[in-house]
């Protein structure tokens, strides 16, 4: 089954991000809600979920260079 937007339905998108987040309606530690809201885009044919994926993981993605780093990368 493909997930691009090219080959889904906005019912079927909405649905996929449904079932992979889980329960979102009970949004008991007050993230989900925000987390599910995330794949807005994907649901109204805006982004692909890879795009959306990356963008969010590129928030936790430091540079070698930062101020305090000897340049060195963690080995595991």
């Amino acid at each position: 089954m493909s997930y691009l937007i090219k080959d889904t339905t906005k019912e079927e998108r909405e649905q996929i991000v449904k079932e992979s987040l889980g329960n979102i309606e009970a949004n008991c530690d007050g993230c989900m809600a925000g987390l599910a809201e995330m794949y807005d885009d994907y649901i109204e044919g805006k982004k692909e979920l890879r795009e959306i994926n990356m963008e969010f993981n590129a928030r936790y993605v430091k540079d070698d260079n930062m101020e305090g780093r000897d340049g060195r990368s963690c080995v595991m």
